[in-house]
């Protein structure tokens, strides 16, 4: 079961900005991953501590409504993949492309966002 020390222990990605003096000067923090969770401090390293307390509240809260919390990516995927596949199909995939007036990659993303999002619903 995954609780409190294990959400606490993943490295979510922290986004830190300089406030403006309108702002009330400081930094502002804030956990993208995690809609809502965000702090300041008046120098980076107490912006970092109070977010890491706001991250802490926000997942205990959502621990205990039974909300799902979202588990941030490793940065082991590039987002390129090789693929190889009969010339056939690379030679109806091509032309579809080019009818649409499209990249292959960009068909392909289409075809395999389109495909996964209905497997998803059903």
């Amino acid at each position: 079961m995954k609780d409190l020390h294990y959400y606490m222990s993943l490295n979510y990605e922290i986004k830190l900005r300089q406030l403006t003096e309108e702002e009330g000067s400081g930094w502002f923090a804030e956990i993208p991953l995690l809609p809502g969770c965000i702090s300041d401090g008046e120098t980076v390293e107490e912006a970092i501590n109070n977010i890491n307390d706001a991250k802490k509240c926000w997942i205990e809260t959502c621990l205990e409504l039974g909300r799902d919390i979202p588990a941030p990516v490793s940065g082991e995927f590039s987002g390129q993949l090789r693929l190889r596949m009969p010339r056939s199909l690379h030679k109806a995939l091509s032309e579809k492309a080019k009818e649409e007036n499209v990249s292959l990659n960009q068909l392909i993303v289409y075809q395999l966002s389109g495909a996964w999002h209905s497997k998803k619903s059903t």
